[in-house]
């Protein structure tokens, strides 16, 4: 339901642009591109295609029609107020995701409980009236479900959500499972010695959190949503109550709210779904309301007349972000005529974020990156926001900037071409889902439907959505479109943000300065926006076609190869795991090891250099313009032993992948004012780096696992200042300059007679050189012996640790398996005694890393945070339980638990096109 989520809920496959995740500056320059600003509308990086036909528009009476619920959804409410939800969806084949929904959270919790509704939420996973202590958690990890990513829960302002997901192909496993919920419901112990421990490992969830970021949260939280309960109970709590409040408070918070009017059961899979209907009664129909429930009152923002500044600075923030909110009361969105505004809304957001973006990319841009758009706030309102990531001392220009935009929009409106471009994206978008409504995960499913629990989303279902986005997008005009800021820029219940790095030399503007901002931008006169568009094909004169001269299969795994006669090899498996997904990666040996030291520095993000400046005779913007109807991206990467093509489409646009494939080959384009731009923002972005403890621990750790070798140096201004766009093009083309060693693999629906003349095409007439040539090991080796270094960083009473294990290895199949199991076990074993047993952290990352080249080696390496004090205790927990696995090997239970696990795994993963692309 726009503009709130994408088609289903699901997370748009492409983005417009692409950052390679090669890239040591992709990280900050992501956060900077789409996660500055909070309430925005996801409408923003869908690709696009063809405008469907207009629709004759709906009656006006009809408009007041509810959307209603998806027909594929069993919906009912037990006599006892239980409402439940159930859906029948096979992908995955044989899970079934189960969701207990309460509409209780932490703006429920009475003074004394401050992080208890959070806690109690802990408490679930130790002890109900069916599963003593952690029996819960072995039960299903004994079923092959994994601890976090198939069992977990969260807490929010307002709802607390349990989420399982389990096999269907076992009657006494569902059954099990629902049992899980019920007790969830009303038969959680509380044990008091499992309290006591599960005490620790909260406090460990809040110290995991802290820094810079929750500093300056707890600063601004009060001035955001001042005069409301929600300032006031955030649910991770206050570290007072969580060190001594008694098991009875976290009893009462459990009896006052955990009932059956605020409780819904979402059931979405594999199954049947009158048998789960069945299961609901059972389960569920017994329990009763209190004798005198609580009032479940409804919290809101109140309303506010001056505008409120919130602005919070910090020693160790690393990012200078302005922000503007304009609150309105919520609007409702459960008839035809509210979807229609929420296309408003969306249509709206792409076109403004799409001028942010390009503005961006401007040489001496006022904003490392900017986002705008209509969406939710908190509590009963929505709001439209405005924000600015930029470099130290560019607040008030960077606020200035995005609100200048939007009084261009408010005097002169949009384009034509801009809206049709928009109109073309979002009914892509659409397209794509319906096209994939039979292979919508289950888990996206079950989270539409809590949703729809808790905030009152409608969930018409894809097939409705898609006739009413076919409907009414079509007619959507230019003057509705631009009539939209008027109605939501206005002087009351205004809130403007900031946080800043607290910095010598830099000064912070004050609370007047950034209101005068918003004044004068707001009675300025500006005038009207001019883009520029590139027309014409991208390939004006395709090559000649090349041809295939070997033809060998792999009929085990559906794979076939071809050989073409320039020496490209490509691997291909058609697929039917999606319907509208094809994916591709192409790559060759060489990658940066082949660049000699002295040219290292200056051409080591060749790749990154050309995917700002475009291809052919397409800047990056222009070339997003070209591809609006296209589902379609493609990016060249370069790492260090190789490089290669990565992309993905929709089947019907393989012609323009395909395209550009051969454009990033042959036609690279150096644009030296992209190149200015992305050395701006990747300056403004790495300024403030080193005051982070976090980037000062993991800048440590890499040059102490590479034994400071000169090309693991940390990334700084220093490294942007040394980019050097000649030597990255010659550098770039040389790699491109010989297709002949490189192998493709294809991956998804496409049929193989459709796309052969397109690899002929295309792939077969890359350049091929002949050249025999491979990577080059350039001397990174891990450091002999036991090290130990020490990172001292940071103002919280915080501590990070991380163990590494390496060593030579071999390149087997078998190796590689007992590795991924190895890292299984520990990965259970390590929770069970770090987290369960001495409540010392919120939890432990174990990760195993098998490498082939440049020689066969193995990292395994052990992380977790905890108290300063405690973190010596855990390490040696940690090497007392390691060497347990030197001696004694697993226990059996252990490798039934991992046995199962990956076996569940498999099930699932055999069917991802990701991981037949892998």
């Amino acid at each position: 339901m726009p503009p709130r989520s994408t088609p289903g809920g699901e997370t748009p496959d492409e983005l417009l642009v692409y950052i390679d995740p090669m890239n040591p500056f992709a990280r900050p320059l992501a956060a900077a591109a789409f996660g500055v600003i909070a309430a925005i509308s996801a409408f923003g990086v869908a690709s696009a295609s063809a405008q469907a036909p207009a629709a004759a528009p709906a009656p006006a009476a009809a408009m007041d029609s509810a959307l209603g619920l998806d027909p594929a959804v069993r919906t009912g409410v037990l006599e006892n107020g239980i409402h439940y939800f159930i859906r029948r969806n096979t992908e995955p084949a044989a899970r079934a995701e189960l969701r207990l929904v309460i509409r209780a959270g932490s703006v429920l919790e009475d003074d004394d409980q401050r992080g208890l509704a959070h806690f109690l939420e802990h408490m679930a996973f130790n002890g109900t009236a069916r599963f003593e202590k952690n029996a819960l958690v072995d039960y299903l990890e004994h079923i092959g479900m994994r601890f976090g990513a198939d069992i977990n829960a969260s807490t929010s302002f307002d709802e607390t959500i349990y989420e399982l997901q389990v096999p269907t192909d076992s009657p006494a496993v569902m059954r099990t499972a629902f049992r899980i919920l019920e007790d969830w419901s009303h038969a959680i112990t509380f044990d008091s010695a499992e309290v006591e421990k599960e005490r620790g490992v909260v406090i460990e969830e809040w110290r995991l959190g802290r820094g810079a970021g929750a500093r300056m949260s707890d600063k601004q939280i009060p001035i955001l949503l001042k005069g409301s309960r929600y300032a006031e109970r955030l649910p991770i709590g206050e570290v007072a109550t969580l060190e001594t409040a008694p098991r009875e408070r976290m009893l009462r918070f459990y009896h006052d709210w955990y009932r059956p009017d605020l409780m819904s059961v979402v059931v979405v899979g594999d199954i049947d779904p009158a048998s789960m209907e069945v299961f609901v009664r059972d389960h569920f129909a017994a329990l009763r309301m209190p004798a005198s429930p609580r009032e479940r009152p409804e919290y809101g923002i109140p309303d506010q007349g001056a505008p409120l500044v919130a602005i919070a600075t910090d020693r160790e923030a690393t990012n200078t972000v302005v922000s503007v909110y304009f609150k309105r009361p919520r609007q409702p969105d459960s008839t035809l005529a509210d979807y229609r505004r929420g296309i408003l809304h969306g249509l709206f957001a792409q076109m403004f974020n799409d001028r942010l973006a390009e503005i961006a990319q401007r040489p001496d841009a006022p904003f490392i990156g900017a986002s705008g758009g209509i969406g939710s706030y908190f509590g009963d309102r929505d709001a439209f926001s405005l924000g600015a990531l930029v470099k130290d001392g560019g607040a008030r220009r960077g606020l200035d900037a995005v609100l200048t935009e939007a009084a261009r929009v408010r005097q002169h409106g949009f384009t034509a071409p801009e809206l049709e471009r928009a109109r073309q994206n979002l009914l892509r978008s659409y397209e794509r889902a319906f096209a994939e409504r039979d292979k919508t995960q289950s888990a996206v499913l079950a989270a539409e439907l809590a949703r729809h629990v808790t905030n009152g989303e409608p969930v018409p279902g894809i097939e409705r959505e898609y006739e009413l986005v076919q409907r009414y997008a079509p007619g959507v005009q230019l003057a509705e479109i631009n009539a939209l800021i008027p109605a939501w820029i206005g002087s009351e219940n205004v809130v403007v943000a900031m946080t800043a790095p607290e910095k010598d030399g830099v000064a912070v503007p004050t609370e007047a300065e950034l209101l005068a901002v918003i004044a004068a931008a707001g009675s300025r006169e500006v005038s009207p926006w001019a883009e520029t568009v590139t027309a014409g094909a991208l390939v004006e004169h395709p090559p000649a076609p090349g041809r295939i001269v070997q033809r060998d299969s792999i009929p085990e795994v559906g794979v076939t190869s071809w050989t073409l006669q320039n020496g490209v090899r490509v691997l291909l498996k058609p697929t039917d795991f999606k319907a509208d997904q094809v994916l591709v990666s192409g790559w060759s040996p060489g990658g940066t090891s082949l660049l000699p030291d002295s040219l290292y520095a200056r051409a080591r993000e060749a790749g990154t250099l050309v995917t700002e400046g475009g291809v052919g005779r397409f800047s990056r913007i222009d070339l997003q313009k070209a591809l609006a109807g296209k589902a379609v991206f493609v990016a060249p990467t370069i790492s260090d032993l190789s490089e290669g093509i990565v992309g993905q489409g929709s089947p019907r646009d393989l012609p323009t992948l395909f395209e550009l494939t051969w454009l990033y080959f042959t036609e690279p384009r150096a644009d030296s004012s992209a190149v200015t731009s992305f050395r701006q923002r990747a300056r403004g972005m790495l300024a403030n780096r080193g005051v982070s403890p976090e980037a000062a621990f993991g800048d440590t750790l890499t040059v102490v696992l590479t034994s400071h070798h000169p090309r693991t140096r940390p990334v700084s201004t220093a490294t942007v200042d040394s980019l050097d766009l000649d030597a990255s093009m010659a550098f770039y083309r040389d790699r491109f300059a010989d297709a002949g060693d490189f192998t493709f693999v294809i991956v998804g629906s496409f049929a193989l007679d459709s796309i052969e003349p397109l690899v002929t095409q295309w792939l077969g007439a890359l350049p091929s050189a002949g050249r025999d040539e491979t990577w080059r090991d350039v001397g990174i080796e891990r450091p002999a012996g036991i090290v130990r270094d020490s990172v001292l960083r940071g103002t919280e009473p915080k501590a990070l640790t991380q163990i590494v294990f390496h060593g030579p290895f071999e390149w087997t199949r078998e190796a590689r398996y007992a590795l991924s199991s190895l890292e299984e076990v520990l990965r259970m074993r390590l929770r069970d005694v770090l987290r369960e047993d001495l409540s010392g952290t919120y939890g432990v990352q174990v990760g195993g890393s098998p490498q082939r080249v440049p020689k066969p080696t193995y990292d395994l390496s052990i992380g977790y945070g905890s108290a300063p004090d405690r973190a010596g205790a855990l390490e040696r927990a940690i090497f007392t339980q390691v060497d347990s696995l030197r001696r004694s090997g697993p226990t059996a239970d252990e490798v039934e638990k991992v046995r199962e696990i990956q076996r569940r795994a498999d099930e699932t993963r055999l069917r991802e096109n990701g991981f037949w692309l892998s």
